[in-house]
């Protein structure tokens, strides 16, 4: 296939935009909608593109529009390509001011409320006119959110989660799972408890089940040759499970790096009950093939600069 025949004459980049818009809407008329143009304007850059490379790259049903392998492979490569041309504008952006620029980060719901908003609130202070898209997704979701480059990357724990050819982990830090209570509770100032002495306790905690980190917990509680504590109240917000903790009632397990992120938390204190589970690396995400924009790398190397205590940790 010759550039000046097929490719730098006749595929252009609105054809890949209509292709994308076809597939994503499932149907050339919605498409024609989404985009404010008429349904036959649509069809004949599908034609175009059909004739041009002499494949078809839609299969038409009643149920819709699918992408054959031979769409999904163009798709593949001018998502890239978008994205691409998207970081060069970024970068020029960058270049006419370098204290501006946008950011997506990608990250569970935990880190965001903990080491990301610190790194947020770090570099925030200093580049006021940076603007923070902060993804917070389940982690199951955030391999797709990557690998579809809808954030620049990731700040993830568990890197085998995210481990094929395409993406490289950087280590952060090591983050521990402790038993937390608030700075009244009863069981505050003991220096060594056995964690069969808090089963019967009032605890607040994320649901067992799914693939969640409250399975994660599960395990450690019947590693220890116990069940799940007796818990009160059930929930995956760290934000209600730290305002629960604080009254001094309750019992809850986070990471260590939830008292030191994004400050220190004054209410809560760490207990000497030792849980099963050996320390979690987190640290970055990031597809092997993409280059990065300047304020993405400037986030990432801010970022390793508030993970520097917690790294030096074994």
């Amino acid at each position: 296939m010759e550039w000046s025949e097929r490719i730098g004459r006749r595929i252009k980049l609105r054809d890949l935009h209509i292709l994308l818009a076809v597939v994503q809407c499932k149907s050339m008329a919605k498409a024609a909608e989404h985009l404010s143009v008429s349904k036959p304007v649509v069809s004949k850059v599908i034609a175009d593109l059909e004739h041009v490379l002499g494949v078809r790259v839609l299969e038409r049903d009643r149920h819709g529009a699918e992408p054959t392998i031979y769409g999904a492979a163009l798709l593949k490569r001018g998502i890239a390509a978008f994205d691409e041309l998207r970081e060069g504008v970024k970068d020029i952006e960058f270049l006419i001011d370098p204290k501006a620029g946008d950011v997506r980060i990608g990250c569970n719901l935990f880190l965001a409320t903990s080491f990301v908003s610190a790194v947020v609130d770090r570099l925030s202070l200093r580049f006021p006119r940076i603007v923070f898209h902060v993804v917070a997704r389940p982690a199951e979701m955030l391999h797709h959110e990557l690998s579809e480059r809808k954030v620049d990357f990731l700040i993830a724990r568990r890197p085998e989660a995210f481990a094929d050819e395409r993406s490289a982990f950087e280590r952060l830090f090591g983050d521990k799972f402790v038993v937390m209570a608030g700075v009244q509770n009863p069981w505050i100032g003991r220096r060594h408890i056995e964690i069969a002495d808090l089963m019967n306790e009032a605890w607040v905690l994320p649901p067992p089940v799914g693939v969640g980190v409250g399975s994660v917990f599960l395990k450690a509680f019947r590693d220890r040759g116990f069940d799940y504590p007796c818990t009160t109240v059930f929930s995956d917000s760290p934000h209600v499970r730290m305002s629960l903790l604080e009254t001094g009632r309750f019992l809850s397990i986070f990471s260590e790096s939830a008292l030191r992120f994004p400050s220190e938390r004054p209410g809560v204190r760490i207990l000497p009950a030792e849980l099963p589970l050996a320390r979690v690396p987190v640290g970055v995400v990031t597809l092997k093939n993409r280059t990065l924009s300047p304020v993405a790398r400037l986030f990432i190397e801010y970022a390793r600069e508030v993970a520097k205590p917690l790294a030096k940790r074994k």
